[in-house]
């Protein structure tokens, strides 16, 4: 049975307070970190953020970026270990479901940017979306994010957790972060084979495995 995906209600806030208690301390050693972790595990979702910048400028890229990393930390902070590298194909297939779910809303484009949310992702990540909703107007309301910024990058944050929703749950599964780990320890050349035999290793299974 697949795993899932659910980022709960306390993930959520748990992550935002330890956003707002890095950027109230301004440990920038620590924010460094946090950017050089994400950069290691998901270059693809990086990149896929940092094409905002590319075509909208700098503060419009940041924005993207933020959210992006923010999806990112609640997914880590409920998963941790377990959480997979999105691909590029992760990204690409979940940006087509976000598009195709919001260009089902009616009147689109008249809605306020923060109403403006793909319904499977709200139904599969609800508590995520509804803070991502609240940040978002939010930002808007207060000139953060200009409106016509916000409709860029608000869609990129869904995105984000589509992709990360299916990697988790497999539905379309990312890259193993983890070393695989072994279900039997490792057998020397010179002990017993694991089967009986009385047989060494190398003398007994061990000359298949070679």
């Amino acid at each position: 049975m697949p795993p899932v995906a659910l980022i709960t209600a306390e993930v959520v806030t748990a992550t935002i307070d330890h956003f707002t208690s890095l950027d109230q301390s301004g440990d920038k050693g620590a924010m460094t970190d946090l950017a050089k972790r994400i950069g290691k595990e998901q270059p693809a979702l990086l990149s896929h953020a940092a094409r905002v910048k590319t075509t909208h400028g700098d503060a419009l890229g940041e924005a993207a970026v933020f959210y992006g990393t923010l999806v990112w930390a609640m997914f880590d902070r409920g998963f941790a270990k377990k959480l997979p590298r999105l691909l590029p194909q992760n990204l690409t297939d979940a940006q087509k479901i976000v598009d195709d779910e919001l260009a089902a809303i009616p009147d689109l484009a008249e809605k306020p940017v923060h109403e403006r949310v793909a319904a499977g992702v709200r139904e599969r990540q609800p508590h995520l979306v509804a803070k991502l909703v609240e940040l978002m107007e939010e930002d808007v309301r207060e000139n953060a994010i200009p409106a016509e910024g916000a409709a860029i990058v608000f869609p990129l944050s869904q995105v984000v957790v589509e992709a990360f929703d299916a990697a988790y749950s497999h539905r379309r599964p990312g890259q193993n972060l983890n070393p695989i780990v072994r279900e039997e320890p490792k057998v020397g050349r010179n002990d017993p084979c694991p089967c009986g035999s009385g047989k060494k290793w190398k003398r007994c299974h061990g000359t298949e495995a070679a």
